[in-house]
């Protein structure tokens, strides 16, 4: 780091502890921040608030101030993964699409929201170790996923009723598969590549990957071909 380089950290850090008491928004933000990498890097269990207070720039009293404690700070953590996702998908505008380009699009937002937040899978990850102890306290998040269930719900309900999709489908069921296929093969990339000597997460790989996913979905979507009379076969 050249002297100048140094100058202005120094300036940028100096600015963010003095933010504090005159810029709450800014500090609150800086600590979450810093709590979603902590809490990525080392789950729950080994996540600090020292560590945190580092990495914000923030001192611990100003953790406790707007957060209460850990389980605090983690639970706000949990809201703004889900609120990140959940708000992302209500700008998809699903029910201004046809319904297989709505799922289409659906498929490709979730695979590529996975591959640019890795952060968000990890979380998952840690509270599905804790059973959801955390995401069950947080009435907020609850209330994010049903404006989703309700958007593919539409979608389903719209390619039913044109033919383009088999009737009786549980959209959340759906979007479990949908999520699924993503998470699976990022949670499991660096085995699978090693068993099957083939670099799983190289871009193209990733891009056929998203491509499988939509055609696997779109696949199981589609209406069921009756099964020619036995009869007539006869």
């Amino acid at each position: 780091m050249t002297a100048t380089q140094h100058r202005s950290t120094a300036r940028s850090a100096k600015k963010s502890r003095g933010a504090g008491p005159r810029d709450p928004e800014r500090t609150s933000a800086a600590i979450l921040a810093a709590a979603v990498s902590e809490f990525t890097d080392k789950g729950y269990a080994g996540a600090r608030i020292d560590a945190i207070a580092r990495r914000s720039g923030a001192n611990k009293r100003m953790i406790y101030h707007y957060f209460g404690d850990k389980d605090g700070l983690y639970r706000a953590v949990l809201e703004s993964a889900y609120v990140g996702i959940r708000s992302s998908e209500a700008g998809l505008q699903l029910a201004d699409l046809a319904p297989e380009k709505a799922i289409e699009r659906l498929v490709a937002f979730t695979w590529d929201y996975f591959l640019a937040h890795p952060e968000f899978l990890s979380i998952l990850s840690t509270e599905n170790l804790h059973r959801a102890k955390f995401l069950k306290k947080s009435q907020r998040v609850l209330e994010l996923h049903s404006p989703l269930v309700s958007a593919i719900s539409d979608v389903l309900k719209r390619g039913a009723a044109s033919g383009t999709f088999r009737t009786g489908v549980d959209p959340v069921h759906l979007y479990i598969s949908i999520a699924s296929l993503g998470i699976f093969y990022l949670s499991n990339r660096w085995t699978l590549s090693a068993i099957f000597a083939r670099d799983l997460t190289a871009q193209p790989e990733l891009r056929a990957w998203g491509r499988h996913i939509s055609a696997v979905i779109l696949g199981f979507l589609r209406p069921e071909k009756p099964l020619a009379n036995k009869a007539a076969r006869l």
